[in-house]
């Protein structure tokens, strides 16, 4: 994989890991789902101001286009939804821990579907990086109580969406080489649909769905995740139009190691102990199998 493969998958990294300690903020004062209804349409708004100055849409392709709004269906939006539930039933390390399988689903779609070479210090090094932040995803104990088995399900299929996009991303983009439209066409269809569930559980009056008063400070914290998303999300396409799915999805899914280290910095309460220690080097010793076996 190239350097700047590399380098806009740490990128990708870096801005998921930001904008999770940046949620911690907003969740002070507004409801997940609303910071959701806030966050995702900053996103799709930035991409098309920004659009008409940086996508050729002289090459235009429509399978590619279609291919970039379905995906808008599933991710960010149901993945978002599908995690928030699982994160409420569960407990944030139960349903971390399962939703850190992401790119072992994606690895192994483009292993099949896709024709990527998988050698063993490449599969070494994946199974150590989701190894890596499944510890790390574990370090608190959950305090969510008793759930049923099908909750199970929640985490699990958040997992196996964001590990589906990632070959579908790369196929889209093999028709129409434009990281933006892809992020700006998936993000306008997430806006729609996580604002037709803010508005479905407004009229219904339920708290399930989020429908703390808006604030406005919660508000510009939530749209400074979404400016992170989005440009995490970018990068990530990004890329995955120079590099395989195999090298840049566990490389993008080491961002827990980033929101460690701004947690420490910036909120002051992660604790430091064996069990982090050995979280990040499972997770460092994984990225240096990447990169040797890349």
């Amino acid at each position: 994989m190239s350097a700047g493969a590399w380098g806009l998958a740490l990128g990708s990294a870096f801005f998921f890991g930001l904008a999770l300690v940046l949620t911690q903020f907003g969740l002070r004062s507004m409801a997940a789902v609303q910071g959701a209804a806030v966050s995702i349409p900053v996103s799709a708004a930035l991409c098309w101001v920004v659009a008409p100055f940086a996508v050729d849409f002289a090459a235009w392709r429509w399978d590619a286009l279609l291919t970039f709004a379905a995906i808008g269906l599933l991710f960010p939006a149901t993945v978002t939804l599908l995690t928030f539930e699982a994160n409420r039933r569960m407990g944030p390390p139960v349903a971390g821990a399962v939703g850190n399988l992401a790119p072992l689903f994606a690895v192994l779609i483009a292993v099949s579907a896709l024709g990527e070479a998988l050698s063993l210090a490449k599969g070494a090094g994946i199974a150590a990086i989701v190894a890596g932040v499944t510890v790390l995803s574990l370090r608190r104990r959950a305090v969510s109580g008793a759930w049923p088995l099908w909750v199970l399900a929640l985490p699990l299929l958040a997992a196996m969406i964001r590990g589906a996009v990632q070959p579908a991303v790369k196929v889209g983009l093999a028709s129409w080489d434009s990281p933006l439209m892809a992020v700006a066409a998936g993000y306008a269809v997430s806006s729609a649909v996580v604002l037709g569930v803010v508005a479905l559980g407004t009229k219904r009056g339920s708290e399930r769905t989020g429908t703390a008063a808006f604030d406005r400070r919660g508000a510009a914290w939530f749209a400074a995740v979404g400016l992170c998303n989005v440009a995490a999300v970018f990068a990530l396409y990004a890329a995955l139009a120079r590099g395989p799915v195999t090298l840049v999805s566990p490389v993008v899914a080491s961002y827990p190691l980033v929101t460690l280290a701004l947690s420490r910095l910036l909120l002051r309460g992660t604790p430091i102990g064996p069990q982090v220690l050995f979280g990040v080097t499972i997770t460092v010793a994984g990225i240096t199998l990447l990169l040797v076996g890349g």
